[in-house]
């Protein structure tokens, strides 16, 4: 089994606030993709170095569990593409663990 935490920023690069439409439709993409989520709704500060530039960014956390990577791994590649552009974002992280259940 594969866990997914999918990074996303609260607010554009501007300073202005992300729409609450565009966290509702990524939920409502992972649902229909993996059949639940957890979302950690708490503001987590992310700092990060590009090209010599820091940047600083709120973020939330989606996660979810897959068992059939083959079919995750290329709705994610899709997926980040377009948090990328409807994000107004450089780079959207997304982290990939092997996962056991009890």
């Amino acid at each position: 089994m594969k866990e997914y935490d999918i990074f996303v920023p609260l607010y554009f690069n501007d300073g202005s606030p992300v729409e609450a439409e565009k966290f509702q439709e990524l939920q409502e993409d992972l649902l229909d993709q993996f059949g639940g989520l957890t979302f950690f709704p708490q503001p987590n500060k992310g700092v990060w170095r590009m090209a010599g530039v820091t940047y600083r960014d709120e973020i939330v956390i989606y996660r979810v569990i897959g068992s059939a990577a083959k079919e995750a791994r290329p709705f994610l590649a899709n997926l980040k593409e377009r948090l990328k552009a409807d994000f107004d974002q450089k780079e959207i992280l997304i982290v990939e663990r092997d996962v056991e259940t009890l």
